[in-house]
């Protein structure tokens, strides 16, 4: 399997606004902080990945939902180790819809295939860009001194918040939102 890159968007982006190197150890762990937080957050990579196999469970439903969208290419469907042919794809909803009418209840459906975007969308680029200039601006702060017997603790909790735009490009590009209560 060929994993996602490990960035939302381009370090010489976010290095242009920081005035730094691209190659900066920390200018490049905020952007990989900014890219873990969007990628929990909208529940996949976004970025393409392919030859990913994934492991299900049949549903006793006509479909299945898969992990990540959009689908670029199914490779291969297997039923409980059986290859099964004719299944229908929505690519950009990520849904399989079975040939026979429905998914094996109590069966293992395997699928391969590839998924996510190829550019990464700009609005993403740019709210995980944002997100990483504040990670890196973030002063970890000191919070503990200690002089010979004596110490003295801060709660200094270092927090960074979201944005509108981070916001908008979240609820954008989730996944799997009927589990919000």
């Amino acid at each position: 399997m060929a994993g996602p890159d490990p960035y939302l968007a381009d370090p010489e982006d976010l290095a242009v606004l920081l005035k730094l190197e691209a190659t900066d150890v920390r200018l490049l762990a905020a952007l990989r902080a900014a890219t873990r937080r969007f990628r929990g957050q909208v529940r996949h990579p976004v970025s393409l990945v392919t030859d990913d196999t994934v492991y299900l469970d049949g549903s006793g439903k006509a479909v299945l939902r898969l992990p990540a969208c959009p689908v670029r290419e199914v490779h291969s469907v297997l039923v409980d180790g059986e290859t099964l042919t004719g299944v229908k794809v929505r690519r950009q909803a990520g849904l399989l819809l079975h040939p026979g009418g429905c998914w094996p209840a109590w069966s293992e459906v395997t699928v391969t295939y590839d998924h996510g975007q190829d550019p990464v969308p700009g609005e993403v680029a740019e709210a995980v860009i944002d997100q990483a200039r504040a990670i890196y601006r973030t002063d970890p702060a000191i919070q503990q001194v200690t002089t010979g017997t004596e110490s003295v603790s801060f709660a200094a909790t270092a927090a960074v918040g979201i944005t509108s735009q981070w916001a908008a490009a979240v609820e954008a590009h989730r996944l799997n939102r009927g589990d919000d209560a």
